[in-house]
Formats: C-alpha cells, sequence, structure tokens
C-alpha cells in the first residue's frame, strides 16, 4: 500500500463521518433529497466565486457555494410554501436551475482553468493526494513553500472539528427539534435556528468534500449509511455511531473494490454503499446474488493471475475474450466452491443476523409469549381481592397453568418487583406492578401512552 492509497483512505474516512452526521438529522426529518438539490446547486457559488478572485484555492469559494446552498433550501421552501407543488417537486425545480446556470459559466467562461464538467459530475478522488496545502509560498521560489500535506485532508478535518462541536454543543436541541418542532419551541429551541443550522451545517460539508469526492458520492455518503444504520436502531445515538461506522466500512471497501476492478472510485463505493444497504433490507435475495458475484470474482481473479503467470497475454482482448478464457478453466470444483460461499452467506443471514435472522426471531416470539402470560398473571392479581384468588397454587387452577410455568412467571414478576409473596404464598401487587399493569392496558386499548416508551427497552410486547 503507497501512500497515495492511505491518504485516499484517510480523506473517504473523514468525509464518509462528516457527511454521516448532518446525513442522520437529514434522514429523520425526511429531507434526503435535499443534500443532492445542494449538491448540485453549489456549483453556481463555486463558479461565482472564481469569477471574482479567479483563485481556485480561494476560501471565498466555499462561502459563497456554501451560501448558494442555503439559498438553494430557502428557495425550496418558499415554492413549498405556496401550496401548488410539493417539496419533491420544488426542489426538482430549483436545483437543475441553478446547476445548469452554473454548467454553463463553465463551459462558456472558464475553459482555461482547472473546472470541468466530468469532475463536476463525478469528482476524482484518485487526484486528491496530489494536491497540497502550501503556505508561506514566494513567488517564482518553490522551496519557500511549506507543503502542509493534502489540502482535503484538512479541509474536511476542519469541517468535521466543527461540525462535532455543534453536534456535541447542540445535540439537545436537535434531536427535539428533529421530532417535535413544537415541544422545541415550547421547550424555547427554535426549530427555525436549528433547521437553518443544521441546513448551513450540511451546505459547508457538502462544499468541503465537491472537490475531493463530487456530488454524487457525497449524497451517497450523506444518506445511504444513515438509511442502512435507521434499518438498524431507532436510538439517535447510535444511530448516529452505526451511520459513521458504515459510511467508513463501505468507503474504504469502495476503494479497494475500485482498485482491484481498475474502475472509478466514487462508483465503486456508491456500489457498496447501495449493496450494504440492500444487505440489511433484504438480506437473503441480496447475499445469495452477491455471493454468486464475489465467487465467481475470486476465481476469476486466481485464474486471471495463473493465466499471466503462464505467459498467456491478453493485452488487446476483448473483456469478452478474457471472460470467455476464464470460464473454459472452470472445474466442477470451481462451481462447488461458488455454492458454498452462497449457502455459508445464506444460512448466516437466515439463522444468525442480529434482529432479523430466525434465531433471533425464535427468542423474540418465545420472549413476547412469556411477557404475554405476566401480563395476563398481573391483571389476575389485581382484579381478584380475595386472598384465595391470590395464593400461588390457585394459578394452576384458575389460569390453567402448570406448576412449573407459574412459578416461572411469578419468579420473573418478582425479579422486576412488580409483586410480593407473603409466608403464606399470597401474591400482592407492588406500586411498580399496578402502574405498569394500567400502562400496559391503556396502551393496549389505546395505543397512544407515551410512558409506554419507558417499557420498550426491556419489554419485546411493547415494541410493535
Amino acid at each position: 500500500m503507497n501512500s497515495a492509497q492511505i491518504t485516499i483512505q484517510i480523506i473517504v474516512t473523514l468525509v464518509a463521518i462528516a457527511c454521516a452526521i448532518p446525513g442522520t438529522f437529514l434522514v429523520l426529518r425526511r429531507m434526503s433529497l435535499i443534500s443532492d438539490a445542494i449538491s448540485h446547486s453549489i456549483l453556481l457559488g463555486i463558479v461565482i466565486g472564481f469569477f471574482i478572485v479567479e483563485d481556485t484555492s480561494s476560501p471565498l469559494l466555499i462561502f459563497l457555494a456554501a451560501l448558494t446552498g442555503i439559498v438553494t433550501v430557502i428557495l425550496v421552501e418558499f415554492i413549498q410554501k405556496t401550496g401548488l407543488v410539493k417539496e419533491d417537486t420544488a426542489i426538482g425545480l430549483v436545483f437543475p436551475a441553478l446547476f445548469s446556470i452554473g454548467v454553463i459559466l463553465i463551459s462558456k467562461n472558464a475553459n482555461d482553468v482547472h473546472l470541468d464538467i466530468d469532475s463536476v459530475m463525478v469528482g476524482d478522488l484518485s487526484l486528491a493526494p496530489f494536491d497540497p496545502l502550501l503556505i508561506n509560498c514566494q513567488e517564482g521560489i518553490a522551496d519557500s513553500c511549506v507543503n502542509l500535506g493534502p489540502k482535503a485532508i484538512w479541509v474536511i478535518g476542519i469541517i468535521l472539528l466543527v461540525t462535532l462541536t455543534l453536534l456535541i454543543t447542540f445535540f439537545k436541541e436537535l434531536k427535539v427539534s428533529t421530532f417535535d418542532a413544537g415541544l422545541a419551541a415550547a421547550l424555547g429551541f427554535s426549530p427555525i435556528i436549528m433547521h437553518y443550522g443544521l441546513m448551513t451545517v450540511s451546505s459547508v460539508t457538502i462544499v468541503g468534500a465537491f472537490d475531493a469526492v463530487g456530488p454524487i458520492l457525497v449524497v451517497a455518503l450523506m444518506i445511504a449509511p444513515a438509511a442502512t444504520a435507521y434499518l438498524f436502531t431507532k436510538d439517535l445515538k447510535k444511530m448516529l455511531l452505526l451511520s459513521c461506522f458504515f459510511g467508513v466500512v463501505a468507503s474504504i471497501a469502495g476503494f479497494w473494490l475500485a482498485h482491484i476492478l481498475d474502475a472509478s472510485i466514487s462508483g465503486s463505493m456508491t456500489t457498496v454503499l447501495a449493496i450494504l444497504f440492500l444487505l440489511v433490507y433484504e438480506p437473503i435475495i441480496t447475499s445469495i446474488v452477491v455471493s454468486i458475484i464475489a465467487g465467481i470474482g475470486i476465481i476469476f481473479y486466481e485464474y486471471y493471475n495463473t493465466a499471466i503467470l503462464n505467459g498467456v497475454s491478453f493485452e488487446g482482448s476483448q473483456l469478452s475474450d478474457k471472460l470467455t478464457y476464464i470460464f473454459s478453466k472452470f472445474v466442477f470444483v470451481d462451481y462447488v466452491y461458488i455454492l458454498g460461499i452462497v449457502i455459508v452467506m445464506t444460512v448466516f443471514l437466515i439463522y444468525i443476523l442480529p434482529k432479523r435472522g430466525l434465531i433471533y426471531g425464535y427468542y423474540k416470539v418465545r420472549q413476547q409469549k412469556t411477557e404475554i402470560m405476566l401480563l395476563v398473571f398481573l391483571l389476575h392479581i389485581r382484579n381478584h381481592v380475595e386472598e384465595s384468588e391470590r395464593h400461588v397454587k390457585h394459578l394452576n387452577e384458575h389460569i390453567n397453568w402448570q406448576r412449573l410455568r407459574s412459578q416461572s412467571i411469578v419468579d420473573l414478576a418478582k425479579k422486576n418487583n412488580m409483586v410480593t409473596v407473603s409466608s403464606n404464598n399470597i401474591i400482592s401487587l407492588t406500586e411498580k406492578g399496578a402502574d405498569f399493569t394500567e400502562k400496559a392496558i391503556d396502551y393496549i386499548i389505546t395505543n397512544k401512552d407515551t410512558e409506554i416508551e419507558e417499557m420498550k427497552d426491556d419489554f419485546f410486547l411493547f415494541r410493535g
């Protein structure tokens, strides 16, 4: 692994984390498309800034690009508030117009500078390590410059540091305004300030990553990891951590996939992000398809290297000719190998996948049955005043439970401090048990008791 490869992986790691943080809140606010609008419309701000200072490294470009992103959000909301169109239609009206103006300005007035359409559309990560941040340079004297390393690392690193600082400082305000804007306003938090603050951070992050990775990968890193994390958890802190984790893993895996296939880095990373989401969303089908492709790819790679070592030349050959040659070398063992990969992956996902596999499903159903019996038991105790009706032995007769099951339910209730058992085996509800029973019944009847949220971490029955 050379220094350029290490640098690219550092850059994509920083970009993935920086994008995942605002991206999580955009997904939760159902504003995913706005990231796509911002990532394209900021081009106009970059072009205008360049025409003013004629320097692609000027901070003015970042400022004007971020400002254009905020203007995009304002225009989208202005059109949406007219009531004539919905948000997605408003986005479809605003960002193509701003983006196309930027493209026209580049093609007509910036032909002699490094602002080309290809870089604008997909970015070029392979060039990021060779764009250094130079300071104390004197014109015409190259030796006087101090090279601080790739510019992208500094830009994204500073943006990430600021984003983390703002997240830690305003986490409570962001959380409340995201899930309940009315409550945020009642508590004195301005939902509008939080909204436009988030849009500003999103715009600045997109601008910072624009030159290195391009708009397509920025949008993918903002939305795909957050959407994948959302399938795993509904806890905001866990979702933020998982978003960062998925973004980093997919980015590094995508980089090495591009290295192996000699393909676009941004395209490979986006593909891995999509596969990761599909693996979580529809694990069985996706795992079978990916396993087949992976198995064929591994064998193909081995045969290809063997052919090269044996003096077989593929120079000038079409891809179809290479594939035909390689597949002609396949033997029965190779197909068994591919089938083995498919079976292992499928079995893993069917049985062991956390919260989606059959083992977890069996455990969940079993746990729900136990908790339903616990609720029946508590209701029985609550509805019977006579001591004879609340005797341990009476459970076998009245609820038609076996002695072992009755004892296990009583033990579970005692463990959770919901009942007490006297010396003569008379069961009584504790304050906690009575409160739990009332809330549970109210939730089952109305499905609206917000206090039941406190129980969801401990009981499957109330998770929906």
